[in-house]
């Protein structure tokens, strides 16, 4: 199986080579999200009341980014998907009904720990069922990385993806772009950064531009920050000249 992905990934790599692709940097973002809330809620002691609801606020914040993440899929990228490619999202809209489900059970399950469970086979449970959850999402990003960029890549031109992509950015409230932004940065590479960055710096409203970059200096570790300022010739301490 494990063979059969990594082949399946390599075939899609190579015919999308060049190509724009929609998927890569939210899906670098949601990755890194999943795993942090995973880890903490496994390191999180349970008999300590206020870490016990401090962790349960963190990983609640992670749902809701995943929540609304699948609404935008499915507002977006699966209609243009249906309309030149019809059945090849028809298994990852299934998926999203199970992971919606999924994400109530989760979220109540979350919600009951924090309150009043100070019990070690309490928290493993949970930490199980986020745990197979997580997998589950990893599997289903990888399908769309794949099989739906392969299908996107036949049917559009970049230019028209492209399109796809900032209608989808478009409708995302800033607060909830923000709280995208704190998982994209450090996730992605440095020249990815930098041409998000660019882009959004051509397309978006001056005072988004200042959030992003607000958020990047938050995120990013020093050597990341002067990269990306060096990158996009801004000053790396604020209110510095640009050199």
């Amino acid at each position: 199986m494990i063979h059969d992905h990594a082949e399946l990934a390599h075939v899609a790599i190579a015919a999308g080579e060049g190509r724009f692709n929609a998927y890569a940097g939210i899906h670098k973002a949601l990755r890194a999200a999943l795993a942090h809330a995973l880890v903490t809620l496994g390191r999180t002691d349970p008999t300590d009341d206020s870490a016990r609801r401090r962790t349960a606020t963190e990983v609640a914040g992670v749902l809701a980014l995943m929540r609304r993440h699948v609404v935008h899929e499915d507002a977006c990228l699966h209609p243009a998907l249906q309309a030149r490619c019809p059945g090849v999202c028809d298994a990852a809209q299934r998926e999203h009904r199970a992971h919606d489900e999924a994400l109530d059970r989760l979220t109540d399950a979350l919600d009951r720990w924090a309150r009043d469970d100070r019990s070690a086979g309490g928290q493993q449970a949970l930490y199980l069922g986020l745990a197979r959850w997580v997998g589950e999402n990893l599997e289903h990003m990888h399908r769309e990385e794949t099989d739906h960029n392969t299908a996107l890549w036949s049917a559009y031109t970049d230019e028209e993806l492209i399109a796809l992509h900032d209608a989808l950015v478009a409708s995302i409230a800033p607060e909830e772009m923000m709280a995208y932004a704190r998982w994209l940065l450090p996730a992605m590479n440095a020249p990815e950064r930098a041409a998000m960055l660019a882009d959004m710096r051509a397309k978006a409203p001056p005072a988004a531009w200042e959030a992003m970059l607000a958020v990047a200096r938050e995120r990013l570790d020093d050597g990341d920050w002067a990269r990306l300022a060096r990158d996009l010739g801004v000053a790396p301490v604020p209110g510095l000249v640009a050199a």
